[in-house]
């Protein structure tokens, strides 16, 4: 950590995982291995057991729910969908430490970390169906709306940061990615703005190890993502993306630097992508199967339950208990989200916006007039 400033280095010293965070070493922080064992007694008490089976009921649904969008895909009653599958832990770990005012900048593979930060799984069902109704958010949850774009959303997430800091404000941003947004200008961009002018944002790259078809080798000969921080004199650190307690820690720490010292952070989550890029795509044209299968013990899921099981924190009656809750929720969501009525033709200009200009106003008239006209 010697390239950061002198300041940042004593505060760096409170922050002991990114302190010892070592670039040039495989140190990928962790605390549970994949057979559900602690391994990092410091930080097993992360969250309490409670908490703990809070968290794995969570990622049960959200893979009971992903599952479900993939479904309703090859049936025809959902567009092209991202899966998560295999990458719960960090759909909870990147939010579980933020404040409610906090801001939540996501890309396209952020179903199960939107519906966590608050939006209801409704709307995140409407927006994969292609109701503009998905897109509208409740003004007290600062969700910016789903970025396909991959890599721009993270100037925005930048900019949010840095208001918040020339304003003295509490809240701080995460902006998630995966690794292939890291291949993109405004990946560069949006870390040097943030770490020159001391942005309140966590930057937390999901890397699941391939850009639609591109393997992260392929996008870059750094040893790892996270070290590219320190060309940016930021700190950063690699964790096991599919650790919850792990990602709760790093993230815990990160969220304090950025809130209390205007530090902004790169988290590199190291987990993998087991189902396709989308539904569109094939994924068996262009990594072996016997690589998924590699991948599949080390599923998050697994891990967090065989830990859960031999503390005797949870049992099969419970678990299957959590599961019919979670398919009944999720199948009642479906009903309510098939059944929305379309949205107006100009909903779109209505709710992203608190005020319109003549331009979009013109445009959301001529939009009217097509339509009307073609009916």
């Amino acid at each position: 950590m010697k390239i950061m400033t002198k300041l940042n280095q004593e505060i760096l010293q409170k922050f002991p995982i990114f302190d010892a965070w070592n670039p040039t070493e495989p140190t990928m922080f962790q605390v549970m291995d994949h057979n559900g064992e602690i391994v990092n007694s410091e930080y097993a008490n992360t969250i309490t057991d409670q908490e703990a089976v809070a968290v794995y009921e969570w990622m049960l649904k959200i893979r009971i729910a992903d599952e479900k969008c993939v479904n309703m895909q090859r049936q025809g009653r959902m567009g092209t969908y991202p899966s998560v599958l295999g990458q719960e832990a960090c759909q909870i770990g990147a939010v579980y430490n933020q404040q409610k005012s906090d801001w939540l900048v996501p890309t396209f593979r952020e179903s199960g970390m939107i519906w966590y930060k608050g939006i209801p799984l409704e709307k995140v069902m409407l927006y994969w169906i292609g109701n503009e109704k998905g897109s509208e958010y409740a003004e007290d949850i600062n969700v910016l709306p789903v970025a396909i774009t991959v890599g721009g959303h993270l100037p925005h997430a930048t900019g949010i940061g840095w208001a918040e800091r020339l304003k003295n404000g509490n809240n701080i941003t995460v902006c998630s990615f995966s690794d292939g947004a890291t291949s993109e200008g405004d990946f560069h961009s949006a870390l040097n703005f943030a770490a020159v002018f001391n942005a309140k944002t966590v930057f937390f790259c999901q890397n699941n190890h391939y850009a639609i078809s591109t393997h992260r080798d392929m996008q870059t000969k750094s040893k790892t993502i996270a070290e590219k921080a320190f060309a940016y004199g930021m700190p950063g650190v690699q964790v096991d993306g599919n650790d919850i307690f792990a990602l709760i820690a790093v993230m815990k720490e990160a969220n304090q630097l950025a809130r209390d010292h205007n530090i902004p952070t790169l988290v590199e989550a190291v987990t993998y992508r087991i189902g396709d890029h989308t539904t569109s795509d094939n994924s068996k044209l262009y990594r072996e199967d016997g690589e998924v299968e590699d991948w599949k013990p080390k599923d998050p899921l697994i891990r967090l339950r065989a830990y859960l099981f031999k503390k005797g924190l949870i049992t099969d009656t419970q678990e299957q208990e959590m599961k019919d809750k979670a398919k009944e929720y999720v199948e009642a969501t479906v009903k309510t989200a098939l059944e929305t009525k379309d949205p107006n033709i100009d909903d779109m200009f209505k709710y992203l916006l608190s005020e319109s200009y003549p331009a979009l106003e013109e445009q959301r008239l001529q939009l009217i007039e097509e339509f009307t006209n073609n009916q």
